[in-house]
């Protein structure tokens, strides 16, 4: 079974959008494990490697998404966790949503994303990760 990671970064306070992304991704078929509220960048790596997640996702609609997004994508290459995909779901507009998949962000969800498209779009990205370890 799949394990994912999320988590609200920052000091956003809104988590009933995550909560349904949570509860869509148990549904299908996902171990999900929900960090909460104001969650910092190396808190959410910790957990990552702790559950032994096979992603991370974080929900961020304050609208520093580009900079939190980059601290972790960094921070997750300092830490050598490459290989555990993070996306990434929230207000975010078409061009930021390309610039963080150019950051190396493996999808990003807008808000408005359907649901069931987000759980497929994750399933695929986690099976694909599993068939490129060694």
């Amino acid at each position: 079974m799949p394990r994912i990671v999320l988590a609200k970064p920052g000091l956003d306070g809104h988590d009933r959008g995550i909560k349904v992304v949570a509860m869509t991704l148990r549904d299908a078929g996902m171990e999900v494990i929900y960090l909460g509220l104001r969650q910092s960048v190396e808190g959410i790596l910790l957990a990552a490697e702790q559950e032994n997640a096979d992603a991370v996702g974080i929900s961020v609609l304050s609208g520093v998404h580009m900079a939190i997004t980059s601290k972790l994508l960094i921070r997750r290459a300092e830490l050598k966790m490459e290989s555990i995909p993070v996306f990434v779901g929230g207000t975010i507009s078409r061009a930021d949503a390309s610039e963080l998949r150019r950051l190396g962000a493996a999808d990003v969800f807008p808000v408005g994303t359907h649901l069931e498209d987000l759980a497929r779009r994750v399933k695929i990205v986690i099976s694909d990760r599993e068939l490129a370890l060694p």
